[in-house]
């Protein structure tokens, strides 16, 4: 993944800011007063929330924040500015509104499990006053920032009139403004550079029932054309991130663990604001949002995530090879997923029972001929089919993990057939390898990929001649 580590895009969030309160207790008995537990607090802690949230994470990755928000003159609203300030935040944009009550969403936890959650605030659309007083201060600084993020829960702050002139000013400076969306309608956000609804959302939204990647695919360009939207975006829960800029690509959640969802959606929000204004792809945001979301929704509670745990987590996932071992259907959609994302699929296949210096050389080769090298491995019975009695030496499954930590390899499949033909017309690789001892021969596969190369073995280096070696006597 690309290193954005002590980078500092300038973003700007605007949106409804609130706070997050935290009541945290244990359950040991239910009330002799009514059929409800009592709980014991033990402790309790407020944080940012919504648009808050979204500053949290942005200012855990170590970018320069500034907000520009309406809060009212109540004690919620100095509990807001008191948490920003303990975060460095600049409050000089936030707009005070007379007898506005900001939001406050109070929840109380026992055993790690949300038991009830009450909220307080007003939900009414701000002033036109305040409305523009916000766009005074925005024109004045929007062309500070490198990205600018509109966090919308409809607790009146995004006003149709208000959204639709940032849109217009940021689209006027040229630079990108991200949603998360609220409601059924989005046409007040068209024009902006992408929106992040989830698929609950984006499915009332579109009148699409996305249960299937046909729908998918109708929903999200059907979101892109109605919003004139340079991405469109659908986050997929547990299933990732679908992103369509030319084509539909399905980047796979990297969540070991869900816990707590809870401001999911600020996190990746943030995270891509982060990203792209540090002058990423979309392909390159996105795949670092999911990183940042996958240890997030970890955590309980609104949670953020910091680079030395991404740094952790990359490396918990490089050095789990047992997941590059894969089904047959298991390839077979990893494969569409990767040309949609336009990489190259080099396959090849043998037994590589004893592993040695020839092999690692053939594979790197190999390698170096597209962008993602799938192994297919002959199983146990295969090697015995094509090998004799007396082999394999090593267990499919021990060859598999062998290979699968090769940094060369992104993949490995077993396969039971002395061949690999069926493999091969599940994966359709673009480049099939094979050594060049099979130059003029037939070559399995040939008719399904869509090229053939063939690569030199290293003389004299050979399971067989190992084996051999092996037994002769010292």
């Amino acid at each position: 993944m690309i290193d954005l580590k002590n980078k500092t895009p300038n973003i700007l969030v605007i949106g409804d800011l609130m706070i997050d309160h935290y009541l945290w207790g244990s359950c040991e008995k239910i009330s002799p007063e009514a059929p409800v537990q009592i709980i014991n607090i033990t402790s309790e802690n407020l944080l940012l929330g919504g648009a808050g949230n979204v500053i949290r994470n942005l200012k855990e990755l170590g970018a320069k924040v500034d907000v520009l928000s309406v809060i009212g003159e109540c004690s919620i609203s100095r509990e807001i500015n008191n948490l920003l300030d303990e975060i460095n935040v600049d409050t000089q944009y936030l707009v005070y509104q007379e007898n506005r009550l900001a939001s406050k969403k109070t929840r109380l936890m026992a055993s790690k499990q949300q038991v009830v959650r009450f909220d307080q605030e007003s939900i009414d659309d701000i002033s036109i006053e305040s409305e523009n007083t916000m766009l005074n201060f925005y024109e004045r600084i929007v062309e500070n920032y490198d990205c600018i993020l509109l966090s919308d829960y409809g607790k009146g702050i995004l006003t149709e009139n208000l959204t639709k002139s940032l849109i217009k000013i940021a689209n006027l400076n040229k630079i990108k403004i991200l949603v998360d969306p609220k409601g059924l309608d989005f046409s007040k956000y068209k024009d902006a550079y992408l929106l992040t609804p989830n698929i609950n959302e984006a499915s009332k939204a579109t009148q699409i029932e996305i249960n299937n990647q046909k729908n998918l695919e109708l929903a999200i360009k059907k979101l892109k054309s109605k919003c004139n939207l340079d991405v469109s975006l659908i986050t997929l829960s547990e299933d990732g991130i679908a992103v369509f800029e030319n084509q539909l690509n399905i980047y796979p959640t990297l969540a070991k663990e869900v816990f707590d969802v809870t401001g999911a959606g600020d996190t990746i929000l943030a995270s891509l604001g982060y990203a792209l204004g540090c002058s990423c792809s979309i392909h390159e945001a996105v795949k670092f949002s999911n990183t940042v979301a996958g240890i997030v929704v970890g955590k309980i509670g609104s949670a953020t995530a910091t680079f030395d745990e991404i740094a952790k987590f990359e490396k918990s996932y490089s050095v789990s090879n047992e997941d590059q071992i894969k089904t047959f259907n298991e390839i077979s959609e990893i494969t569409k997923r990767l040309k949609k994302e336009g990489k190259k699929i080099v396959f090849t296949n043998g037994c590589f029972d004893i592993l040695h210096a020839g092999h690692v050389e053939y594979l790197n080769k190999s390698k170096c001929l597209g962008d993602v090298l799938i192994v297919g491995l002959n199983s146990n019975q295969s090697v015995k089919s094509i090998k004799g009695s007396d082999r394999p030496i090593n267990d499919e499954m021990d060859r598999a993990i062998i290979l699968s930590s090769l940094k060369a390899i992104d993949f490995v499949v077993i396969f039971n057939e002395d061949n690999p033909n069926n493999l091969i017309k599940k994966i359709k690789p673009n480049v099939l390898v094979k050594g060049s001892d099979y130059l003029g021969k037939t070559v399995i596969g040939s008719d399904i990929a869509d090229e053939v190369r063939f690569i030199d073995f290293i003389e004299g280096k050979s399971t067989t001649a190992t084996i051999k070696k092996i037994k002769e006597p010292l």
